[in-house]
């Protein structure tokens, strides 16, 4: 199997990750970037288990992506087939990602939001728009806005289709899809491109 992982996570993470690596028989393939996921877990045909990661995430991105596969990973082998983000895959992530919650590993600015996150953790890390901001430094892509950022009612574009951001809900935005009319939910972190009217 590849070492490459270790270019893509914090030095001191090493160790960890491949003594998982070693107690848990899989294939780490390291992936271009793809919109809907950072990473997944599967069954191949050959029976073997194999892992995926996007090679464009940071040091932090990468590794928790990492520990949350392997964690569906582990899940699998002891319990079968469950809900893929139920009670039992939460309690074994919040057990693998343990030793990695340390300043050593991730910087004290990201650890807060870390920990906070998995206390229950989600399905998507960007999910948790603190947790996500924290872990891209609050800083968007080179040409990117984040939703929070931008003015109301200004028009973004997001996948190919142009929106007006509308009002903050709790957790979200609403934002106008000028195609179809209809108004869709955004995460305050989402990049986009902003559009000048």
């Amino acid at each position: 199997m590849s070492l490459s992982y270790q270019n893509y996570i914090p030095d001191k993470a090493v160790p960890f990750v491949q003594f998982l690596i070693d107690e848990h028989s899989f294939d780490l393939k390291i992936v271009n970037q793809r919109q809907t996921k950072h990473g997944d877990f599967r069954k191949l045909p050959n029976g073997k288990y194999q892992i995926t990661v996007n090679n464009n995430l940071n040091p932090y991105q990468f590794l928790l992506t990492l520990i949350h596969e392997i964690a569906h990973h582990v899940t699998h082998q002891k319990f079968g087939r469950v809900q893929p983000h139920g009670k039992e895959w939460k309690a074994i992530f919040q057990h693998l990602m343990l030793p990695f919650l340390q300043p050593q590993i991730y910087p004290k600015h990201i650890l807060p939001y870390l920990a906070n996150y998995l206390k229950n953790p989600k399905a998507s890390t960007d999910s948790d728009s603190k947790l996500s901001l924290a872990l891209k430094d609050f800083k968007a892509k080179n040409g990117k806005s984040f939703i929070f950022e931008l003015a109301s009612n200004s028009y973004f574009k997001y996948k190919d289709t142009i929106y007006k951001k509308g009002k903050l809900r709790r957790t979200r935005v609403e934002c106008l899809n000028t195609k179809n009319q209809k108004v869709y939910l955004f995460n305050k972190n989402v990049e986009v491109d902003l559009v000048n009217n």
